[in-house]
């Protein structure tokens, strides 16, 4: 039986990582905003859980970079510049090209249907209400990629890096006809990865990369511009 103070730990941990990610849904599902403002009261409040184990998640989210704890002003979704934002694609790049060639020769049969059912209830989504329903789809396409790939360091790095991209991704798929542009190219790489080449399936999953990050430029300029 575990000592009385080492049960409690257990629950703060348990309580802090069901915080932090409820924290991560909210900024995925596009509730928190970049810039926005994040009490630690009212988080505490509607969780029903003490302030610890908020106080606990927000120091998590910070060192994952989505998070910034402002002394004297309080706790804010981290904004990611237009620098900091073409290195993480690039590094996005590397991760799905890498996915692309290994996954190419060894998908099944099975595994080509669920990526084309996933791109269906996309293109669905898109004619539909829009970002909130496509986004969370794109999220699990993506993901499973690199899952299906088979190799685990690749899919932990690649789902750290994830973390920090998904307000990048919103901003880019909003803008200009992103959601059908992106469900095309991600229909792209369901073809690719059919032909079992894999130097075709990493070409097309770097192109799908580069196209959002050109998407996210556009719409961070126009945005700059004062357009939107």
């Amino acid at each position: 039986m575990l000592p009385c103070d080492a049960l409690l730990m257990m629950q703060s941990r348990t309580l802090t990582g069901l915080v932090q990610e409820e924290i991560l849904r909210m900024i995925r599902e596009g509730e928190l905003e970049a810039g926005a403002k994040l009490s630690e009261v009212s988080l505490a409040q509607r969780l029903n859980v003490s302030r610890g184990p908020v106080r606990e998640a927000f120091r998590a989210l910070e060192v994952a970079g989505l998070v910034r704890l402002i002394k004297n002003r309080g706790v804010f979704v981290r904004r990611i510049e237009a620098d900091e934002a073409i290195e993480l694609y690039e590094i996005r790049a590397g991760l799905d090209e890498i996915a692309g060639r290994r996954l190419a020769p060894i998908i099944t049969e099975a595994q080509l249907a669920e990526l084309s059912d996933f791109v269906t209830r996309m293109d669905l989504a898109a004619a539909g209400p829009g970002i909130n329903d496509y986004f969370p789809i794109n999220l699990k396409f993506h993901d499973r990629l690199i899952e299906m790939a088979g190799n685990a360091r690749l899919l932990s790095l690649y789902r750290r890096l994830i973390d920090e991209t998904y307000l990048l991704r919103r901003r880019s798929l909003t803008e200009g006809g992103g959601l059908a542009c992106s469900n095309g190219e991600h229909r792209a790489i369901v073809a690719a990865l059919s032909s079992g080449d894999g130097e075709q399936a990493a070409a097309a999953m770097r192109c799908h990369v580069h196209k959002a990050r050109g998407r996210f430029l556009d719409a961070a300029q126009a945005t700059d511009s004062g357009t939107h």
